[in-house]
């Protein structure tokens, strides 16, 4: 039995991202698709004495039809940006100060790259490592592409060998669960509600907040707030 999962890249995205790499063997990363404006790509929210905030990488759009691996960072001071806005946001938080370097240096690393994607691939394959999640991680484009939303999707899950293909709920919208059918793919839906609350900082709890959030609150602890089970 193999279960994969196929999302589009985010910016250091919600715990219910990572919750569902953990409940797969692979995880692709499909970064060949259009790019959307005011989307998870290059954005995500944190929590502020102020209430929500986003975090925003900016990006240029030349086309319409760009793709998510061919838009561009255009401003290099981005980094630093983000870096002193978790700093006055987080910086009491209970594990602030032992993530901290960990997660500041990600930001220097990652400061120089110019394209998005790289910046999304480097956040998650890393904050994974921290979670210890060691599903495998791949890109759309290292395997061969067909037309269709679903086509693709399940052309995906053969060329992975996979068995069972868990997607996110959005997408019952566009599925053709037939499809699947007639390939011998389990299509599962991931449930994200029933997830236990934190010790977050500011009034409110907000369980859609970047996975920054609660790893700056819980550290090593954080994985114990998903819904998967940790070997």
């Amino acid at each position: 039995m193999k279960k994969v999962a196929i999302l589009q890249s985010n910016y250091i995205p919600w715990k219910g991202y990572f919750d569902l790499i953990n409940q797969v063997d692979e995880f692709i990363i499909y970064d060949e698709m259009q790019y959307t404006k005011n989307d998870w790509r290059n954005r995500n929210k944190i929590k502020t004495n102020n209430g929500i905030q986003w975090l925003t990488i900016p990006v240029r759009v030349d086309s319409l039809h760009q793709k998510i691996n061919e838009t561009p960072v255009f401003d290099k001071n981005w980094s630093k940006k983000h870096k002193a806005t978790l700093q006055t946001n987080y910086g009491k938080a209970k594990c602030f100060d032992e993530t901290k370097d960990f997660i500041f240096n990600l930001y220097d690393q990652i400061s120089k790259s110019e394209l998005l994607s790289e910046i999304n691939y480097t956040f998650i394959k890393a904050l994974c490592n921290y979670l210890q999640i060691d599903t495998k991680i791949t890109l759309s484009s290292d395997y061969e592409l067909v037309v269709g939303k679903t086509e693709r999707l399940v052309a995906l899950c053969l060329q992975t060998n996979a068995s069972h293909y868990i997607s996110g709920p959005s997408a019952k919208s566009y599925i053709d669960e037939n499809l699947f059918a007639d390939n011998n793919i389990k299509l599962e839906w991931m449930d994200y509600s029933g997830y236990t609350e934190y010790e977050q900082l500011h009034l409110g709890f907000d369980h859609g907040v970047s996975i920054l959030d609660l790893i700056f609150n819980e550290g090593k602890n954080a994985k114990t707030f998903f819904k998967s089970d940790f070997n």
